[in-house]
């Protein structure tokens, strides 16, 4: 088995029931718990729908797609050990993987918001993620900050 995931091994998603979107479709597989797929979908069009209203948008998915747009990363760090010394490297990610910390990041911000339902927070951090704020932003700007800082041991990086 390859260590990078190619084309021949990722998975084709069907995309979702209402808005035939397949990044909807993956935010409810990366919102479902315990393979409960029905309540993590109805959670999701809850806070979609929910976050276009706030926000006065006729189209949901576009909303969301701009949320999620302003929270995926362009760069990674990864720590590499050279000559003794652990060094973090930072390194540009595109397609696949910026969505994969993007999903993760706005699942695991929804999740550790407290005091409401989880659609409602879900869609306080979709909103929040389209304003630029919130804590699946700030992540990605830590990130950011962290690759930015560490640029200059951009010449470690094996290609």
């Amino acid at each position: 088995m390859p260590r990078k995931v190619t084309t021949s091994l990722q998975r084709t998603l069907n995309p979702d029931r209402k808005y035939q979107s397949i990044l909807v479709q993956r935010l409810i597989n990366k919102s479902m718990l315990d393979g409960k797929k029905q309540s993590a979908e109805r959670a999701v069009y809850a806070a979609v729908e929910g976050a276009a209203k706030k926000l006065n948008s006729e189209n949901p998915v576009e909303v969301f797609e701009t949320a999620l747009n302003n929270i995926s990363p362009n760069f990674e760090v990864k720590s590499r050990r050279v000559g003794g010394a652990n060094y973090q490297i930072p390194f540009p990610i595109s397609g696949h993987r910026q969505l994969h910390f993007a999903f993760s990041w706005l699942v695991a911000a929804a999740r550790a918001r407290s005091g409401m339902p989880y659609a409602k927070r879900l869609e306080a951090e979709i909103v929040d993620a389209y304003n630029e704020t919130g804590a699946a932003f700030k992540k990605k700007e830590d990130t950011h900050r962290m690759a930015e800082a560490n640029r200059a041991f951009a010449h470690f990086a094996r290609v």
